[in-house]
């Protein structure tokens, strides 16, 4: 066979099969007949003298050469889309799409993001509460705000702000079952965030209640339904300072102890790196790290009042 690659056409076409695992629906995706695609593929197995193939009734399988083929070609054809989208213009310069976690959006975001929209009225904002990943090349995101290390394969990340861990309740609870210490947890009803990133056990130990246990009374998957149950009277919650922090102003959560422990994560900004050079991405860039600085600036205040403890980083 000679070097030079068969026609790019017939190589996307054989592609889209592929992944379709049908020339009927890679056909229509591409808005030309079977018949069309059919021909493509046969010339394409002509001219690497292989089969790739193997028609079946109302579906086509891959060969064991069209497995390698199909590997490849979807890495190439991957890989060009990144490449044409990474020095295409904005799409859409007027619209701003963010993917954001749900806690993050409920309890920190939206309360400032009025504050953006007047300053930049002609933007249009779409919040997309998520917390699972974004898929750059399939959804239509400019950005994500997502809590981690900031190691996200093929994206660029931007360090937002880091958190503090402290446990809260209620004041009827507190009222209701007077806490004298935090190595009595035992004794009182505790809620849990499934996610790994919350566990009460590693709190206690790196804060200095290694002898005290915290056994959950209530489970939840997710920071902004402990807060919702904290909010209900249900018991003490182990919570971010960022998502808690207006509910202890406004009275109705009560910090619990003079400790909190920084965990090892952290918020970040994340996109692909092109992406950051956009205006409107720069724009909102710039204000929610100056929302962030000034966020802290106050924490930072409220914890020398305090005479808050500084601990360890929390390692799991």
């Amino acid at each position: 066979m000679s070097e030079r690659l068969p026609p790019l056409q017939g190589l996307y076409y054989f592609y889209l099969a592929a992944e379709t695992g049908s020339f009927k629906q890679a056909a229509e995706k591409l808005f030309v007949s079977a018949a069309a695609m059919s021909q493509q593929i046969r010339q394409l197995e002509e001219r690497v003298e292989v089969q790739l193939f193997e028609r079946q009734h109302r579906k086509v399988v891959l060969t064991p050469e069209g497995v390698t083929l199909h590997h490849y070609a979807k890495q190439a054809f991957r890989s060009l889309q990144d490449g044409v989208r990474q020095i295409s213009q904005d799409p859409d310069p007027l619209s701003l799409s963010l993917s954001v976690l749900p806690s993050f959006a409920q309890h920190w975001l939206v309360p400032r993001l009025g504050e953006f929209s007047q300053q930049h009225p002609d933007l249009s904002v779409m919040l997309m509460p998520k917390n699972s990943l974004i898929d750059f090349r399939q959804d239509r995101v400019d950005l994500c705000v997502r809590y981690g290390l900031g190691d996200y394969e093929g994206l660029h990340s931007v360090k937002l702000m880091d958190d503090h861990l402290y446990p809260v309740c209620h004041p009827l609870y507190l009222k209701q079952h007077p806490i004298e210490s935090l190595d009595n947890l035992s004794e009182h009803t505790v809620i849990d965030d499934a996610r790994p990133d919350m566990n009460w056990q590693h709190w206690l130990q790196v804060a200095g209640y290694e002898s005290s246990t915290a056994k959950a009374n209530l489970r939840y998957q997710g920071a902004h339904v402990v807060i919702e149950g904290a909010l209900a009277v249900q018991g003490i919650a182990l919570v971010r300072h960022s998502l808690a922090w207006k509910y202890i102003q406004q009275g109705v959560l009560v910090k619990l102890g003079k400790v909190e422990v920084k965990p090892r994560y952290s918020y970040y900004l994340v996109a692909p790196k092109p992406y950051f050079n956009r205006d409107k991405i720069k724009q909102f860039s710039d204000w929610i790290q100056l929302q962030a600085h000034q966020f802290w600036a106050e924490a930072e205040q409220q914890r020398v009042q305090s005479k808050i403890v500084n601990t360890q980083v929390m390692k799991y």
